[in-house]
């Protein structure tokens, strides 16, 4: 029998961290000292607090029994406080918030809840892969907004066709930005709510990197703009504030209608997250910042270090203010594929090409700040050692 596949995979490119870590694995079992610094996974440790509360919530046997897909309503609230906490925004734990098994799950299952074949999708380019699979899963046209330098890569709105804006029924926007660590303010998250307002378009903000940031940044809400009730809904996840990516804990804040709408997916979907992780969250989110606020001091020490490294040996990079991750450019006799190759293949130093996240991504890699400092040093030894 021939097996016959869904002709939906053939629209997608091979997943990008897959791939790296198919090549990781190959230099590793060559016994080469493989140096990662492609994909945005913690290496802190997950604060002690937050894993004590899982551990007392497991013994609980009312934890063990299939949870309710929106969440605990201890952890709604426990996130519309911090919400209000954080950024003065307001929610109905009721109505405007909902679990997520990471916001991983909930950006890939959105579409899923609003999206009807032939739906136009505004995609930022270069983006996180996933906003494009959620799209193409679903019946949905892509339309790449490119995010470019000479924009502070955001994505000019006025540039989109009319009749394009016309058809379109979502817009996705992540700042601070994965891949480019770009950030914005409300000035611009203001435009993009009008912009959506005057074209009847959702916009879906991935908010993961809000609380990575450095030098006195505050990344800003949608939700703290006015008229995005109307329109917006925004992903949060624990992974990358609490390093707890392994967790899959995530929650999604926002307009009422669109919450419901996902919670109608989830509900179909999947099981919900487990409460002892739930609890864990609570604790996170309830608890003192200081872990965060450590956390962020590390990555700022090794932001600078690899910053004023990356720029000795001649790749361009701007200074980030957000996320931990650096956008280089690569060498001019170079694209951002064979030049990623020649680093793996010579250094063991694992980086990921731009062009995996997008066309407009060509010309860059992104350099992930998530080892230890003297790993940082040494990746940058082997490839200084390149002689670019």
């Amino acid at each position: 029998m021939q097996i016959k596949v869904a002709s939906r995979l053939s629209r997608l490119p091979p997943y990008l961290f897959a791939e790296l870590d198919r090549l990781k694995r190959e230099m590793q079992d060559r016994g080469v000292d493989v140096i990662s610094l492609g994909i945005g996974d913690p290496d802190l440790p997950t604060p002690p607090n937050i894993v004590k509360a899982c551990q007392e919530a497991v013994e609980s046997p009312v934890n063990h029994r299939y949870p309710d897909y929106q969440g605990l309503d201890r952890f709604r609230e426990a996130v519309s406080k911090w919400y209000q906490s954080r950024f003065e925004v307001s929610l109905n734990p009721q109505t405007e918030a909902c679990a997520l098994i990471g916001s991983k799950e909930g950006i890939a299952n959105f579409p899923v809840a609003v999206l009807d074949p032939g739906d136009i999708v505004l995609i930022p380019d270069p983006g996180y892969p996933v906003y494009y699979s959620g799209c193409v899963f679903n019946g949905g046209e892509p339309y790449f907004m490119p995010l470019r330098k000479e924009n502070a890569f955001l994505p000019d709105l006025s540039r989109i066709p009319a009749q394009v804006a016309r058809r379109a029924k979502l817009m996705w926007l992540n700042y601070p930005n994965n891949p480019t660590a770009a950030t914005t303010d409300k000035v611009f998250l203001q435009h993009a709510v009008q912009f959506c307002l005057a074209h009847e378009i959702i916009l879906a903000h991935d908010f993961a990197y809000s609380e990575i940031a450095f030098d006195n940044y505050r990344a800003p809400s949608v939700l703290e703009v006015e008229g995005a009730r109307e329109c917006a809904i925004e992903f949060h996840s624990l992974s990358k504030t609490y390093s707890m990516t392994g967790w899959r804990v995530g929650f999604a804040v926002g307009n009422s209608q669109l919450i419901a709408a996902l919670g109608a997916v989830k509900t179909n979907i999947d099981s919900g997250v487990f409460q002892a992780v739930q609890e864990a969250a609570i604790a996170g989110l309830t608890g003192s910042d200081d872990s965060v606020k450590r956390y962020c001091a590390i990555y700022q020490e090794r932001r600078d270090l690899m910053v004023d490294a990356l720029r000795s040996i001649g790749l361009e990079c701007e200074l980030p203010r957000a996320t931990f991750y650096i956008w280089a450019s690569v060498p001019s006799n170079y694209t951002s594929a064979s030049f990623a190759e020649r680093v793996l293949r010579e250094t063991g130093v694992v980086i990921t090409p731009g062009s995996g996240f997008g066309k407009s991504g060509e010309g860059y890699v992104r350099f992930s700040l998530t080892v230890p400092s003297e790993r940082l040093r040494e990746a940058v030894k082997r490839i200084k050692a390149l002689r670019i």
